[in-house]
């Protein structure tokens, strides 16, 4: 097949990639890079004046002063060129109803084209979109992304990224996109159970992750347990990291002869997976009830991951062995939990192993890979 993949925001795409490339499939990555993560493409259409130092200065500038976003202008006029070469795949997926974080009216324009060339396009229900924050918003879930929010009013401008999908330009590409997709597929329990009985959504398909690019080691502790936290600024509050930090201070006060703990903030993804290489306990996003992508990358190295691992995960994976550890996002149970693993070593190292076997069991990027396969040739 000759397969599509439209924007990268977590390597659920470079993954999807090796995976179905691995199976005999010819398959074409564009993207952004998004950002500071620097995930790679095949054609790269982020834009050129972020690179150039006097150019990115003058329209950061121009972008604090008016609210005009030339970085996105130029990103459209980067993928508007490639539509001529965007044409008659087998599928196309895209990562997100906005795949390249632009204008709406210009994704909605750049999509319709897509539309028009290509007959089986699916969309990724992977991060925030319209009707997922419409979901967390009305609170129907425990808790979610936006729960920092509804606790702390004040920080409205932190949820403004979060927000835009409620207000009309990002409805019409919502709409848009979801009338004329094939269906939605989600990688994970906190797109999955918003999109529960909406008539686009196919079964659920976990993220595949790259078991072979990923050595597992088992841990070995000798003297200090070492505990890794990646910042991510722009979704700091999100990803319940103003806990976490708040966590590892107390822990640091009170394990100071057992634990080193290592920070990493806004780090390009390269750079990043190195610096958690030595970490026994790798802590990522509370605010959810399954694995992001770093913590799923995480696991399969073996590592003791904290992070969502609610009942409604365990109970879907039907899993009796503990292959991540729950991170409520409450400071002190949060507390307890690290606490517990730091008196407990032996459990640190079990939990490693039996991550990297769930991982090579559920989330085996060439088993993803056919399972999209065979999603993709049914008819919905």
């Amino acid at each position: 097949m000759k397969i599509l993949l439209l924007g990268e925001y977590s390597r659920l795409h470079n993954s999807l990639k090796e995976g179905l490339e691995s199976l005999g499939h010819d398959v074409l990555l564009v993207g952004t890079g998004d950002n500071f993560k620097q995930y790679p493409s095949d054609i790269d259409v982020s834009s050129q004046l972020r690179k150039n130092f006097w150019l990115n200065k003058w329209w950061l500038a121009v972008y604090f002063l008016t609210g005009y976003n030339h970085f996105k202008k130029d990103i459209y006029k980067n993928i508007m060129k490639l539509v001529p070469e965007l044409k008659n795949f087998d599928v196309v997926q895209l990562i997100n109803e906005d795949p390249f974080a632009i204008y709406p009216e210009d994704e909605i324009d750049f999509l319709t084209h897509i539309f028009r060339q290509n007959k089986k396009v699916y969309l990724s229900a992977c991060g925030e979109d319209s009707h997922v924050i419409q979901y967390y918003n009305d609170k129907k879930m425990r808790y979610s992304i936006l729960t920092p929010f509804f606790e702390m009013p004040h920080l409205k401008s932190d949820f403004d990224f979060s927000y835009k999908y409620l207000r009309e330009p990002y409805l019409k590409l919502h709409h848009l996109v979801t009338e004329r997709i094939q269906a939605l597929i989600p990688s994970d329990l906190d797109y999955a159970i918003p999109y529960q009985g909406h008539p686009k959504a196919a079964p659920m398909i976990p993220n595949p992750v790259n078991i072979d690019k990923i050595r597992f080691k088992v841990l070995k502790i000798d003297q200090k347990i070492n505990i890794f936290f990646g910042i991510n600024r722009n979704s700091y509050y999100k990803k319940g990291s103003h806990i976490v930090l708040e966590v590892l201070e107390k822990i640091q006060h009170e394990y100071s002869e057992r634990v080193h703990i290592v920070l990493a903030e806004n780090l390009p993804y390269n750079d990043y997976i190195k610096f958690y290489n030595d970490a026994h306990i790798f802590i990522d996003q509370l605010y959810s009830f399954d694995q992001g992508f770093n913590a799923l990358e995480a696991m399969a190295a073996g590592k003791c991951v904290v992070t969502g691992a609610e009942k409604e995960f365990v109970e879907y994976y039907h899993l009796d062995k503990e292959v991540a550890v729950n991170g409520l996002p409450d400071a002190h149970r949060l507390y307890e939990t690290i606490a517990q693993l730091i008196e407990n070593p032996e459990r640190i190292v079990e939990i490693g192993k039996n991550a990297r076997e769930f991982i090579e069991k559920e989330h085996d990027y060439q088993k993803i890979a056919q399972k999209y396969l065979d999603t993709w040739q049914k008819t919905y």
